[in-house]
Order: C-alpha cells, then structure tokens, then sequence
C-alpha cells in the first residue's frame, strides 16, 4: 500500500509496478485534473476544499510550483537519473536531462502525472483517490514495538498488508496527529518560515545578467541568497520563482499560507521567492513532537485575520517594511497572490525576532542584487510551509524505528525537500520493500 501520490508515492508506486509488486495507492485529494479545478475555486472564488487543493491530490505539492527539478542530495547511485528517465518518459521536456537546472511547470506536470498514473495501472498497480487513511492496524511484539497488518480508511474499509508506504507530504497534519496517537515514532525537526517577496523579473534580470538582459538563451534569471543575522539566526530565499506568482496554498480553513508557481515558459511579469527564518525545535518550539505544526497553525491563523478573513493574505511595500510603517496603497510592483491581498503592516505577521532577521537581511541581499530592497516590490505572507515541521524516523531499512512494516518516505517524513528529491527517496523505499518481501 502506498499513501499519497506525490512525487515520492508515483516513483514508489512505479518502481513497485515495475518490480511486478502491484501496489495499491491510497490518495486523499482528487485527480490532477479535478484538482486544478477545486484549487482554481479557491483563488478565483474564495472556496477551499479541504481535501482537494494546492497541497493534496494527485500530483502533490510539486504540482503548482515552478517545478524544479534539482536537489542538494548525495546521490551517488543516481537514482535522480532514474527519476528524471521517467519523466521525460512520461511528457516531460527531454532537455531536463541536459540542463543545469532543469524545470517543468505547472501544465506540464499536470500531463506527466497523468502519464505516469496510466503506466502504473497498466504494470497492474491500483489508483484511488478520495480515500482517507484514518487508522493503521498493528501487531504488538514481544520487543515493545510493533507490525503493521493493514489501515483503516474514511470510508469504513480496511485494507491488509505489511509493507505501507507513508508518503502524505508536509501538510497532512490530521494523519501526522494519527500516527502520533497510535505510537509510531515522531521528532520535531526545524523549518522555516517568512513572507514570499515580489519584484518586476526585468529587475532581476538587469541585476544578474547586466546588458544581456532579456536575451533569449538567457531567459528569466533566478537567485539563491542566505543571510546570517548578528543574533545567530539565518535568513534565505527559498522556492525562487521566475516569471511566477504567488500561490494561495492553505489546506486548512481559516488560514493563509502562500507558495511560489511558475510555468514552464517562466514569463509572467513579476519574479516571487520566499524569504525566510531558520527556526528551531529547542529554541523556538520545544516540549512536543507536534508542536511546530501547533505554531504553523497559529501563525496561518494571524495571517487568515490580518488579511480580512476572506482568504486574502496580509501584504505590505518592501519601503514600508524596512521603515516600520504600515502600508496603505500599492505601487509599480502588483502582487500576483489571488484571491487577492489586504495591505497594512506585517510585523504583526510573525514573531518579533523574524521580522528583525528579514529587516536585517533585505538590505544585505539588495547588495548582492541590486533593486532587491527596492521601495515598491511587496511582501506577502505568509510563508509557513518550506518543509516539513516533523520527522518519522525510520532505520538503514527505511521502516519506522518503532513499527515494522511501515516507511515513512519523502517531505512530509522528513526525508526530502523538492520534486527531485522526493522521487529519489520513494525509490529507496520501494527498494527497501522489495529487499524485506525477498528475504
């Protein structure tokens, strides 16, 4: 059984089907095709489906980003060429395997999913969407620890089997309180949080490529900034998207968080990034395995009441930000977020010592890319959801250190962090599960 169907839950999945293992998926959101529709509902209409939008259904996250396709992880048995194959295989551009930096987009992930999806039921592998996991069935053993025998879903139905999956993502809180109140092994681990930061992408573009901006080959220029603050703290951008927007991404009512998005051809007119602050389980979270999903909830909560309580996002002028004073009307810069932004001061947004690390820090990324602390680019918050708030430890054999049988896998586990990364670790585990069913 795999939960989620993400990038790391399809190349488990796949790899399983091709192995001749015949997995059964278990997805709690949509289609990607029925998916995109519920979360255009959101930003065009104010209507979240709390099952079906930017973080759960097929796809997963990954499926409105910018969709890179480039990690930092050791990968010495190049498993991310695997990964990669498969795409292409299935609709991806084939000159991800050649670049640098390769990206797909949204639309074009859309069509390779879907591919993808057709491939594991043809190899006899099983999809099913809107299908909830409420429970796991467990054996005890004589060691304190335990096997799973199966899951309870939603729906009433149980389903048997030793060797689970669990690849949900950052956001399925709900199963994280699950897995929790059943005893499976859960550590706090840190994330990051901050606003998304918009500019014109020809600002960008004039401060990374100089009299060659706007030259074909070059197309829209990215960034990578870190920042450490006088206090210890460290301040980076995360998710750079060019030629994006701004994406609603709350999965929960009456929060706001935000994500970046861009299409393949990267040509909208402003470049978007997260600009965030490193935060800690000891320092600024401690006492609970889940109480940094406790914090991502409270903050998203101030977010949903400072922007009106309308699924608006609270928004403020970089200018302003910097000078301490709210801000009351836009300027050049339009901000891309929908269903749309209320404008006013984000110092009440996040804790005092994150907003002093990003103040701190615009004026030092500016150095690096001039116009970065231009007056006119706009903040929008919040940003909550750069990684996963907890980690299901597992062993060298991917299952739980606790409970035989089940492999936590990719972001949500804490294994991961990106599309390509996620592929990489679903790999390992369907490897893991194939090693365990032969000896």
């Amino acid at each position: 059984l795999v939960i989620g169907f993400g990038p790391c839950g399809i190349l488990a999945a796949l790899l399983l089907a091709q192995m001749g293992l015949k997995p059964i998926v278990l997805e709690r959101g949509r289609d990607v095709r029925q998916r995109t529709r519920d979360t255009w509902g959101l930003w065009r209409e104010r209507k979240l489906k709390t099952e079906s939008n930017v973080q759960f259904g097929e796809g997963g996250a990954g499926t409105f980003s910018d969709g890179k396709l480039y990690s930092q992880v050791r990968d010495r048995r190049h498993l991310g060429r695997k990964v990669l194959t498969e795409f292409v295989k299935a609709g991806a551009p084939a000159g991800i395997l050649t670049e640098a930096k390769p990206h797909i987009g949204t639309f074009k992930l859309v069509k390779m999913v879907e591919s993808m999806r057709a491939q594991i039921i043809r190899l006899g592998g099983e999809i099913r969407f809107e299908q909830k996991v409420t429970g796991l069935q467990r054996q005890f053993l004589a060691d304190g620890n335990s096997q799973v025998t199966g899951l309870r879903l939603a729906s009433g139905e149980s389903l048997a089997s030793n060797h689970i999956v669990l690849a949900v993502g950052h956001s399925a809180r709900d199963t994280f309180q699950m897995l929790y109140d059943e005893g499976v092994y859960i550590e706090a681990k840190p994330f990051s949080i901050g606003f998304r930061i918009e500019h014109p992408q020809s600002v960008i573009d004039r401060a990374r490529f100089g009299a060659q901006a706007g030259h074909p080959l070059l197309g829209a220029a990215d960034y990578k900034l870190v920042h450490h603050c006088k206090d210890g703290r460290s301040v980076y951008s995360f998710c750079m998207c060019p030629g994006g927007t701004v994406v609603a991404a709350t999965s929960e009512e009456g929060r706001v968080v935000t994500n970046g998005m861009s299409q393949y051809s990267r040509n909208e007119r402003n470049a978007n990034a997260a600009i965030v602050v490193g935060i800690t389980p000891e320092q600024d979270y401690p006492g609970h395995p889940l109480a940094g999903i406790e914090l991502q909830r409270q903050l998203e909560t101030l977010a949903y009441e400072l922007g009106g309580g309308n699924y608006n996002a609270p928004a403020q002028l970089v200018g302003d930000f910097l000078a301490g004073k709210p801000s009351a009307q836009l300027a050049s810069v339009l901000p891309s977020y929908q269903p749309g932004v209320t404008l006013g001061d984000l110092a009440l947004a996040l804790p005092e010592f994150a907003i002093a690390a990003i103040r701190e820090a615009i004026p030092a990324f500016d150095r690096q890319i001039k116009g970065f602390a231009m007056s006119d680019a706009v903040l929008t918050g919040i940003e909550t959801r750069t990684s996963s708030p907890i980690r299901i430890k597992r062993g060298d054999d991917c299952q739980s250190i606790n409970t035989r049988g089940l492999y936590p896998a990719g972001e949500g586990a804490g294994y991961a962090g990106g599309i390509l990364s996620a592929g990489i670790d679903g790999i390992k585990v369907a490897e893991a599960i194939a090693l365990d069913i032969l000896a």
